[in-house]
This record gives C-alpha cells, structure tokens and sequence, in this order.
C-alpha cells in the first residue's frame, strides 16, 4: 500500500494533468507554447507578490498571470512590437522581478527548488481541494467556450463573421491557461508547467483522427505520465516533477514510432470506410 502523501500526490496529479490536456491542445493549434512560457514565469511573480502581502500563493499567482495576459491582450493590439518580442519582454520581465523581490524577502523561507520544478508529494488536503475544484470549473468553461474557441483557432476571419465574438473567447482561454497555472505551480514548478500543457498534446496527435479525440487523448497521456513519473521517482528517488516530464517525453518518443505512425493511419482509413 502506498503512503498517503503519494496518493495525495497521485491525485492532484491526475486533476492537474485532466485539464492540462484539453487546454494543452488549444496550445498547440494556436502556437501559444511562448505564452505559456511567459505566464508560468510570471507565477514566480506571483509568489512573490503572495509572499510580500501574506496572501494565498495560488490566488496571487493567478492574480499576477491574470495581470499579465490581460497586459498582453491589450498592448499586443496598441503595441507596434511583434507579439513574440512582447512575450519575451515580459516574461523575463516578469521572472527577474520575481527573484528580486524573493531577494529582499529575508525574513521569509523560500524553497526556490520547489517553486521552480514542483513538489508535488507535498501537496496537502486542502491543496488536492483546490486543484480538483480548479479543475472542475476550467473543464467546465472550456466546454462552453468551446466552439467559438475552435473556431477562432481554425479562422479567426471566421469566427467574426459568424459573430462568435473571438476575442473575448481568446480572453477568457488566457485566464483559464492562469488559473491552470496557479493550480498546477505546486506539481511541476514555474519551469516545467508548460511542458505539461505541451507534451501531452504534441503526443496524442498520432492517437487521434478528430479535434474532440485530441482532447481526450491528451488528458490520458497527461494521467499516464504522471502515475508513471509518481512510480519512477518513488522507485529511483528522483524529483517528482521533472519525473512526470520525463514519463511525458517518453510517451511522445513512442508516438513518433514507425508502429505508431502504422496505428494511426489504419485510424484515419477505418474512419475513412466508416464515412463511406
């Protein structure tokens, strides 16, 4: 029988890799692998700011990525600078003032290790609360907005001409990629967020004939990856986080196999026959 600190650990996992999935896909359809750079920098941020005011980490977090996105939704469209200049700007804007602000934070402990790649078999009962209830409510709001938002991801010319109101479909994923940022920070850590959202995604691809069946594919690559990094670093003691990874880059290696690359062409014929 495991230890509960790992079931605990195993669970919020889960939720966090069930919603990283879906919001991993949009990701990669829409390229936005640098912002989410930018905001899992700014989480840093985020934790300071926490520090400083003694509030709740993960509401600050989500508060600091909220302020970011919002910043560049508005200055991306006010701004002559290119969109990945300004992605760039600020987040290294974002983490530098983040470390220097833990700088001055002396009177405080700051497990800088932990922030930057996780410690997930520390999660408490009221951290696996947050995550599932995150979860929840995110997968909830992506389902709503999920045909405007695919729609805008296929053509955003598209989607304004068939008044699907893009933009504030865009704003709206940016918030939520912020709150999966918070909710996940203590899993992977700042660094490693995005490859969580990114990985999984890039390897269901080979999986799934349909957009729908990405999404889903995604989430269980996510869930794979996650008990396999939790089992592989409690066998060979390895830090956790960088664990599931690693499990995840795995499972991406494997999709790019020429058995893979067979699997999922017989895919797309049989679903070709069925629509004959």
């Amino acid at each position: 029988m495991f230890d509960d600190f790992f079931v605990r650990a195993l669970l919020a996992g889960i939720g966090v890799a069930l919603v990283a999935g879906p919001l991993g896909c949009f990701v990669v359809w829409r390229r936005l692998a640098y912002f989410g750079d930018t905001l899992s920098h700014g989480a840093l941020l985020g934790v300071a700011v926490g520090l400083l005011l003694q509030i709740h980490l993960p509401t600050a977090v989500f508060i600091v990525c909220t302020f970011i996105a919002l910043a560049l939704f508005t200055i991306r469209r006010r701004s002559m600078i290119s969109s990945d200049a300004l992605l760039g700007l600020l987040s290294h804007s974002a983490l530098a003032i983040g470390l220097v602000v833990l700088g001055f934070l002396t009177w405080v402990r700051v497990d800088l290790m932990g922030l930057l790649f996780g410690d997930i078999l520390a999660v408490s009962e009221n951290d696996l609360l947050l995550i599932w209830i995150g979860a929840v409510c995110t997968l909830s709001i992506l389902t709503w907005i999920w045909k405007p938002l695919f729609a805008a991801t296929v053509s955003q010319e598209l989607a304004e001409a068939e008044g699907l109101e893009p933009r504030r479909t865009e704003l709206i994923f940016m918030i939520l990629m912020a709150a999966v940022i918070a909710i996940s920070m203590k899993i992977v850590g700042v660094l490693l967020i995005t490859s969580l959202l990114i990985i999984p995604a890039a390897a269901s691809r080979r999986f799934a004939t349909s957009p729908a069946q990405m999404l889903i594919v995604g989430s269980v690559i996510g869930v794979l990856s996650v008990i396999a990094g939790l089992l592989s670093s409690l066998t060979w003691d390895t830090p956790s986080g960088p664990s599931i990874v690693v499990a995840a880059l795995i499972f991406f290696l494997v999709s790019l196999t020429p058995f893979v690359n067979l699997f999922s062409s017989n895919l797309g014929a049989s679903r070709n026959i069925g629509h004959e």
